[in-house]
């Protein structure tokens, strides 16, 4: 610096920043005056260059990376001013020499001033000959490389350059250089040592290029040998063909041996739109080679498609009578499910004696939906329709379900896609028209994923079935010739819209006497089959039977019955492998306590008038629906001393919003017509007042507990107990009209079995009395009310205390 120093003047010239972009010596550039920073140094040296006299303006071109100025930059006259191509203004620039930036100054106009001095950059003179060798090898790179971009008007410029550093600063012009790496060659001020920087920077990019071209070139080879490959599997198919067609052996034996598909789709009896498109995939099959992942599709989606019976259909066997006697043979009770099932099956029998098989997509009949607590049979009656038609059966079990690709299907891009449940079930049955349960479809969830119960929406409408379209099969498939059936635990929680498609039919139980008829006649043939026993090495006696059924179960349906049958029969069994009991053995009810231990549900009638629920003022038997059926609920209430100062209504045992405002109800009743009823209400605002329902922690809601509430109450205030042979169900509204409810099949079961034999129920619904069996009804007595004040008198004991003392 100090010798340069010596030997160049210091000048001052206005700075062009040059951003993403480096201008060495000799380059000639256009830049847009667009840029304030660009404009201002272009002005500043035109008013430099009048106020001077000089011929052209100069400005210093320096770099700029990240907001920081290289120390090196150009000096360089401004050409011309203009419009560039696209019409902006612009100015054409050429660099002149290089220049050290010193320190900023002050000039004219906005535009930054600074110092600089020229760089020295001369050379010997002859040049050494390792030199000119130098740039002979770089003139080679540089023409090796324009030659193969096609630029061979440029060769020639190229060679005529003899000056060194000249032909060094040429690299500028290089696209494949980055701006460090022409930042690197503008800071080099020695000629010789630049020249070979730029050869190195060419040799390396060539480098770089002949991998590029030979990856290129294995590619090409890569995709010539798939296409070689192709036209020899296709003369290879032909040649198998004609060694078919010579040979004159079993058609279908050949095309299985040679896993022909095209040959297999051609020799299936599929439905025309199926052909076409199993056809359409066997020719991408053709054109796909061994090693794609998409060859693996196609023959997985072509396998299912062949293994489907689209044509395969069962002959319905339309004995009515017969059919009727299968359902009493395989299930007893239950008329109007099986009345029900046998009025479906006519109606399909008739419409298909007078061809009217298809009407718009339809067929005759319904979705049935069998709605009932666990345990009743409704998947052995979907059974016994399936074995009264004569058709296949199929189970789908839908509990948990909550990907609707489950229903519909995963499309076939998805890595292990598989066709939907329903798809597989008529794969599975290999028939077109089987019977398909779709099994606890209340059960049914949705996520993230999609709703399961919307895709089972087009699965049961008889309008859009024919049609149904499954995602990975992307083709028709006519479901209207299914007969779907239905199973759930809890009406309420199956969709509206799904329930809309489905016609509903309940099974709400069994009688006592049904229980024993299925124990004897299915449930004890099963079970000593399962132990190991022969029919008559142990009998049960029907008393037994009863007592398990009354005393050791309280169920809707008989699966905890049959759990009893057949631990009391291990029992048995395990007895005499231990030579314990000898065989045969008769089962009697006195025995039961001593095989399977004492009774779990013993009836409130028939125990100690001091343990019974009811024995104390304050509590009332009530009846509810449950998702296993008909249950016995009872209400509790107690008043607080005056002196707690605990005001107010409290209600536990996890009540819903619907339970808690019948409380309120009954509250508000009672303190209204106190004098009507003849209790003492007036002192209920000082005292607080509790109602639970145990099994606090079973969710309960629903609106039939109101006048359970408003008896509890009544019996805490007057002192007098609520009879223990009376359960009751109803709704109450302020005025003491009781409203009426839902489930009275189900509640009324469930007091018999409770050994309830005095039940009330709200009089609108006398006429759900006619859907209880008769023997269920001779054994209670059933009364049907309008008014609270009726259900305290039938209700209440008579006063054993005056109400004064027992309040």
């Amino acid at each position: 610096m100090a010798a340069e120093s010596g030997t160049f003047t210091p000048f001052t010239l206005p700075v062009l920043p040059l951003d993403d972009e480096v201008v060495l010596p000799g380059m000639v550039v256009p830049l847009d005056l667009n840029d304030a920073e660009v404009r201002a140094a272009v002005e500043a040296a035109q008013a430099a260059a009048r106020s001077s006299g000089g011929s052209k303006p100069e400005v210093l071109l320096v770099p700029r990376v990240d907001g920081h100025y290289a120390a090196t930059g150009v000096l360089g006259t401004v050409e011309q001013v203009g419009r560039l191509s696209d019409g902006d203004p612009g100015a054409l620039i050429k660099g002149q020499r290089r220049v050290r930036i010193g320190a900023g100054t002050t000039g004219p106009g906005a535009a930054l001033w600074v110092e600089g001095t020229s760089v020295d950059e001369s050379l010997p003179d002859p040049l050494p000959g390792q030199v000119l060798e130098l740039a002979k090898e770089y003139k080679a790179l540089v023409t090796d490389w324009l030659k193969r971009r096609g630029a061979w008007q440029v060769v020639d410029r190229v060679q005529q350059i003899d000056d060194i550093a000249q032909l060094a600063d040429n690299a500028g012009y290089s696209p494949f250089l980055s701006v460090a790496q022409k930042i690197e060659l503008l800071d080099t001020t020695d000629p010789v040592a630049r020249l070979r920087l730029a050869t190195e920077q060419v040799r390396e990019h060539l480098a770089e290029q002949d991998v590029a071209e030979s990856i290129a070139k294995d590619v090409q080879e890569g995709v010539d040998k798939q296409q070689r490959e192709f036209l020899l599997r296709r003369q290879l198919d032909a040649v198998r063909k004609e060694l078919r067609e010579l040979n004159g052996g079993n058609a279908k034996d050949s095309i299985e041996e040679s896993d022909d598909y095209r040959a297999r789709v051609e020799a299936a009896d599929l439905p025309e739109k199926v052909r076409e498109a199993a056809l359409k995939e066997v020719d991408k099959l053709e054109r796909s080679s061994d090693q794609s992942p998409e060859g693996s599709w196609i023959r997985t989606w072509l396998d299912t498609v062949l293994e489907l019976p689209w044509n395969e259909r069962t002959e319905d066997a339309y004995d009515i009578r017969g059919a009727r006697t299968v359902l009493d043979a395989e299930h007893a009770g239950l008329e109007d499910v099986k009345e029900r099932i046998t009025e479906y099956l006519a109606v399909r029998k008739r419409r298909s004696d007078r061809g009217l098989g298809v009407v718009g997509g339809r067929r005759g009949g319904a979705v049935l939906a069998l709605v009932g607590p666990p345990g009743v049979g409704k998947t052995s009656i979907a059974e016994s329709v399936a074995h009264a038609m004569g058709r296949k059966f199929v189970r789908v079990a839908l509990g948990g379900v909550r990907d609707e690709a489950e229903i519909r299907g995963h499309r076939r891009t998805y890595v292990g896609a598989l066709p939907g449940r329903i798809v597989r079930a008529v794969k599975e049955a290999g028939s077109m028209n089987p019977v398909v349960l779709l099994d606890e479809i209340d059960k049914v969830g949705s996520d993230f994923r999609g709703d399961p119960a919307a895709a089972l929406l087009e699965v049961l409408d008889p309008a859009q079935n024919h049609t149904f379209r499954d995602h990975y099969l992307e083709v028709e498939l006519d479901l209207s010739d299914v007969v779907f059936l239905a199973t759930a635990n809890v009406l309420e929680a199956i969709p509206e819209a799904l329930l809309d498609r489905m016609e509903l039919v309940r099974l709400d139980g069994y009688t006592e006497d049904e229980k024993i008829v299925i124990a004897r006649d299915h449930l004890l043939p099963r079970q000593l089959e399962r132990a190991g026993l022969e029919p008559g090495e142990v009998v049960v006696e029907e008393a037994a039977l009863r007592r398990l059924a009354g005393e050791y179960t309280r169920e809707a349906g008989v699966r905890n019955l049959e759990r009893s049958v057949a631990r009391l029969l291990r029992k048995v069994a395990a007895q005499h492998e231990l030579g314990e009991r000898k065989l045969p053995y008769t089962v009697g009810p006195d025995e039961l306590r001593g095989l399977i231990g004492r009774p779990h549900h013993v009836p409130e009638s028939a125990q100690d008038p001091a343990e019974r629920r009811t024995a104390v003022p304050g509590v009332a038997t009530g009846l509810a629906v449950t998702g296993a059926g008909g249950d016995v609920l009872y209400v509790e209430a107690s008043l607080a001393d005056p002196e707690t100062g605990a005001a107010g209504l409290t209600l536990t045992g996890q009540l819903g919003d619907v339970m808690k405002e019948s409380a309120q109800i009954a509250l508000s009743y009672l303190r209204s017509h106190g004098a009507e009823t003849e209790l003492p209400v007036a002192d209920l605002k000082d005292r607080g007042i509790h109602i639970h329902f145990p099994a606090g922690a079973v969710p309960k809601d629903g609106p039939s507990a109101g006048i359970t509430m408003t008896t509890a109450l009544a019996s805490l205030l007057s002192g007098r107990l609520v009879r223990t042979d009376v359960a009751m169900t109803g709704e109450v509204s302020l005025t003491g009209r009781v409203l009426p409810i839902g489930g009275v099949k189900q509640k009324l079961l469930a007091a018999h079995r409770a050994g309830v034999t005095t039940v009330i129920i709200p009089k609108r619904n006398e006429p759900d009395l006619d859907d209880v069996p008769a023997e269920i009804l001779d054994t209670l007595d059933v009364h049907a009310v309008t008014d609270v004040r009726e259900v305290l008198a039938l209700a209440l004991t008579p006063a054993s205390v005056p109400v004064a003392a027992a309040a």
